[in-house]
């Protein structure tokens, strides 16, 4: 089954990036998300807590607070990234490292998204439940875990030649 891609206003580097990947390619506004979302769910709490007094003790709701904006700070940041592995946002300095980090890997003889034990099916099963799930974090936190070939770009761009080309198939 081919991979869906949809037209998007910068270059597509990945459209199933592993969740790693997604998180290795964060930038620092991304983690300002994710620290803004730590910081604010404790802090609109305190600031209702002043409003109209509970009467109860603050500090288990407060560290509740900071652990569900500290979760939805990293799932805000992680779509964030993950737009930019979709070409939906600017990506720029994502294509360049994309671009470095997959031709070292050609270079080397190795596989360019990883190495799997699972059967080609599975990874096939694997990236049909993971496609597109960057856009449904807030519903059914779901990441890419699995190294599978599915990812709607050209392999050929980072050095690596198609079987059909190579002399042993001729």
């Amino acid at each position: 089954m081919p991979v869906k891609v949809a037209e998007s206003p910068y270059p597509l580097i990945d459209a199933d990036p592993h969740a790693f990947r997604v998180v290795r390619f964060m930038r620092p506004s991304d983690y300002a998300v994710l620290a803004g979302g730590t910081a604010a769910a404790p802090g609109i709490l305190y600031a209702m807590e002043r409003i109209d007094p509970s009467r109860g003790p603050m500090r288990p709701a407060l560290k509740l607070a900071g652990l569900l904006g500290f979760v939805g700070g990293f799932l805000l940041a992680y779509q964030r990234s993950t737009f930019r592995f979709w070409g939906w946002t600017e990506n720029a300095r994502e294509q360049a490292k994309d671009l470095a980090e997959l031709t070292q890997r050609a270079r080397e003889g190795k596989p360019l998204y990883g190495q799997s034990d699972l059967e080609p099916y599975l990874q096939g099963v694997a990236h049909r439940n993971s496609a597109f799930s960057q856009l449904k974090l807030s519903s059914m936190p779901w990441f890419n875990l699995v190294n599978h070939p599915h990812h709607g770009t050209d392999p050929a761009k980072y050095g690596v030649k198609s079987e059909s080309s190579s002399p042993e198939s001729q």
